[in-house]
């Protein structure tokens, strides 16, 4: 009878934990499926900025917050009472599907690292704050309803938001229009209340609030809810600092943000998990991989790029393994299991904002990466490998005097690297002093302060100082909101303006080659010869639309009599183009250039019809694509503004993504349409002419063949199509059918 008792009881508590277990993983799914369906409606309103994504975190953490914050304000009523209300609240927010983004339109002067976050704030923030509570809430009830150590499911819910991050790329995106996504998610929403209902109804009666309950276990002092917050504030801000620095640094490819987003969401479903060894592991070699990281922070990514963003996933992971490892460590009593993903929220809100709004505000460089990764140098408390290392540094005087002197000599080796002592640069004098810095922080470990000392040595020795000294000169570094500028100056006297890892403008600072156009604006391209035939088409005043300033090379087509105007989305762009001292294209070309800033798409529709003869596309932002420049509503707007006899040109070099079934599917809309293959010559890359890929559209045939036809020794070809490729729309697109190998221009 006791047997059959206890098989009873096993299997109650089973059922118990799988109902939770389904409740809590719905939640989490939908809570991150919504995420990128969400940035995915924005495209039409603000384009594909890498910064753009971090804005929208910077939403959904706080509104994560709330929802904590309000699982553990429900933990004051009885088990029925947070029912009721939780419900109520559920159909309250049901109020506002299906869901989607609201109809504010920013105002011209609208500054978008506060007008993007309110407009998802007002748009999905109470079906957000709802779902985000699911988590927290569902475990406290858990508890309640008799379920032993509520905490692994919490690697559950992690799970369920992995699984929705990734879905959404690789099935939702490919399959479904945004409106059908919009959709199926409210029914997704209108299930997992159904779920919570049925948890709710199956509660025990006359379970007491947590407030009316005796306190059997003391709460937790107030270091270790500190020790919470910062344990949860560095994987945050490591998160939206890799994913920043991986598409501005090292790989501007598409979609590569959700990589970190899914890394840090796995990482707690191995570090809450029951099965504690592979967490320890990981934590082992967490300071390994992080010195790794360290070694590669500032160095050239475009060697090997692949390898540096695999290398900064990597430690990503690892170190929020770590991290969340310790919290977990650090979990109380669940009596106080709300109050420790409040925490845990806080934290994360913290780290988002030290991303998304003061590192932009104060750095004109990604230095929020290498600053987290010294505070995850001192949070993971590197353990002694070697009995030495335990010996070294347990305590007295002489590991006080070994610290200080391993901190001197650290700095020293970082001044030698950086070719303080020496006058140069010598390779072989900086990696020879970072190999000695390594071996320093292998003999720290166990030591805090020595080891974190020798991650920032290691970095500042290996182009950090570098980097800093160029924040130092005025005009060289720039940060906005849509992305990090330099502008480096060669020895063969050229001027580059460098957006991340990608040019975007060369200049030669030799007097008489000043005005000369260079990179993909080389005299054979695409965009070149457009330029040359438009007299012909056109006549003496043609009119001429350019999207995307960049360091303002266009400017050097300009013609006597001819209207031109720029249309750039970035205030900065214009401020370093418009700068004689940086570049002088614009000031020698075209001084009064007329530049208006904001959305092209917005702006050009904002703009009477027939305004432009010649209008071209040249906006992407290293090779990320603003989808919403390339849809069919895009190119509605294109045909508008330009003349019934008008040319669109459209740039789409792109080491990433093969463009022409996109452009061939928008061609069939009525366009014709030819190609411009340019390949620069041995003797041309020595001018700095690049490689390049232009597309010719206009309605009228006629126009395309005199194009075509103007230079005979330049040759144009048909668009490369794919059967049943379907045209992108605001409502349907995705890249993944159009990625390519990548390919490093040689």
């Amino acid at each position: 009878m006791t047997q059959v008792a206890s098989a009873v009881a096993e299997g109650s508590a089973r059922t118990l934990r799988i109902r939770f277990i389904a409740t809590i993983c719905a939640g989490s799914f939908l809570l991150f499926l919504v995420q990128p369906m969400v940035a995915r409606m924005t495209l039409p309103r603000l384009g594909g900025a890498p910064t753009v994504w971090n804005s929208a975190m910077l939403v959904y953490q706080p509104l994560l917050l709330g929802g904590y914050a309000y699982a553990h304000w429900l933990g004051r009523f009885s088990g029925r009472a947070q029912a009721g209300i939780h419900l109520a609240l559920f159909l309250a927010a049901a109020l506002t599907l299906p869901v989607g983004l609201n109809g504010i339109i920013p105002s011209s002067g609208a500054d978008p690292i506060f007008w993007v976050p309110y407009l998802l704030l007002t748009s999905i923030g109470p079906l957000f704050f709802v779902v985000a509570a699911q988590a927290p809430l569902m475990q406290r009830w858990f508890a309640l309803s008799g379920g032993e150590d509520p905490y692994p499911l919490y690697a559950a819910s992690n799970f369920g938001s992995f699984a929705g991050l990734l879905a959404y790329p690789l099935i939702v995106e490919p399959l479904l229009p945004v409106a059908d996504q919009s959709l199926l998610w409210s029914g997704g929403y209108l299930a997992l209340m159904a779920l919570v209902a049925i948890s709710a109804f199956l509660m025990p009666k006359g379970i007491p609030s947590a407030s009316a309950s005796r306190h059997e276990t003391a709460a937790p002092e107030r270091a270790t809810t500190l020790r919470w917050i910062l344990l949860a504030a560095v994987p945050s801000g490591l998160m939206l600092s890799t994913s920043l620095h991986l598409t501005t640094d090292i790989v501007a490819m598409p979609l590569l943000w959700v990589l970190p987003l899914g890394l840090y969401l796995l990482s707690f479903s191995v570090a809450f998990a029951n099965n504690r060894r592979p967490a320890e592991l990981l934590t082992r070699a967490a300071p390994f991989i992080l010195l790794m990281a360290a070694f590669c922070a500032f160095l050239d990514s475009t060697q090997f790029p692949f390898f540096y963003a695999a290398l900064a996933l990597l430690n990503l992971f690892v170190a929020s393994v770590a991290l969340h490892g310790e919290m977990f460590a650090l979990r109380p009593h669940p009596e106080h299991l709300t109050r420790f993903y409040l925490a845990m929220s806080v934290g994360g809100v913290l780290g988002g904002i030290f991303c998304a709004l003061i590192a932009p505000l104060v750095f004109d460089w990604t230095y929020e990466h290498p600053i987290l990764l010294v505070a995850t140098a001192i949070l993971i408390a590197p353990r002694p490998i070697f009995g030495l290392n335990a010996r070294l540094w347990d305590g007295g005087n002489r590991a006080a005097t070994l610290t200080r002197w391993g901190l001197l000599g650290v700095f020293l080796l970082s001044l030698l690297g950086a070719g303080a002592f020496t006058g140069g640069d010598a390779q072989f004098l900086q990696f020879g002093a970072a190999f000695v810095v390594l071996g320093i922080a292998l003999a720290g470990l166990g030591n805090t302060m020595l080891f974190a000392g020798a991650v920032a040595g290691l970095m500042l020795g290996l182009n950090g100082w570098e980097k800093i000294q160029m924040s130092r000169e005025p005009g060289m570094m720039t940060r906005s909101y849509f992305g990090v500028y330099s502008v480096r100056t060669s020895d063969t006297k050229l001027r580059y303006l460098v957006h991340g890892t990608t040019v975007h403008g060369i200049q030669n600072l030799t007097p008489a080659l000043q005005t000369q156009p260079t990179s993909y604006y080389a005299p054979r391209s695409g965009i070149a010869l457009a330029m040359a035939a438009a007299p012909a088409l056109y006549g003496p005043a043609a009119r001429i639309d350019i999207v995307g300033l960049g360091a303002g090379t266009l400017a050097c087509y300009a013609k006597p009599g001819q209207r031109w105007k720029f249309y750039e989305i970035d205030p900065a762009i214009e401020a370093i183009a418009s700068d004689a001292k940086r570049f002088t294209f614009l000031s020698k070309c075209l001084p009064h250039a007329d530049v208006a800033i904001g959305d092209a798409r917005l702006t050009l529709a904002a703009e009477p019809a027939n305004t432009a003869d010649i209008l071209a596309i040249d906006a992407f932002s290293s090779d990320a694509v603003p989808m919403h420049l390339l849809t069919q509503e895009a190119f509605a707007t294109y045909r508008r503004h330009i003349a019934p006899n008008g040319l669109l040109m459209v740039h789409i070099s792109n080491r990433f993504l093969d463009l022409e079934p996109v452009l061939a599917a928008a061609a069939a809309q009525g366009w014709a349409s030819a190609a411009r293959d340019y390949n620069a010559t041995v003797e041309e890359r020595k001018l700095n002419y690049s490689p390049s890929l232009w597309v010719a559209f206009s309605p009228s045939q006629v126009v395309l063949d005199q194009l075509v036809r103007a230079d005979p020794a330049e040759s144009w070809r048909a668009l490369g199509g794919r059967a049943h490729f379907r045209p992108w729309t605001d409502d349907h697109a995705s890249i993944l059918s159009i990625l390519k190998p990548y390919k490093r221009d040689k």
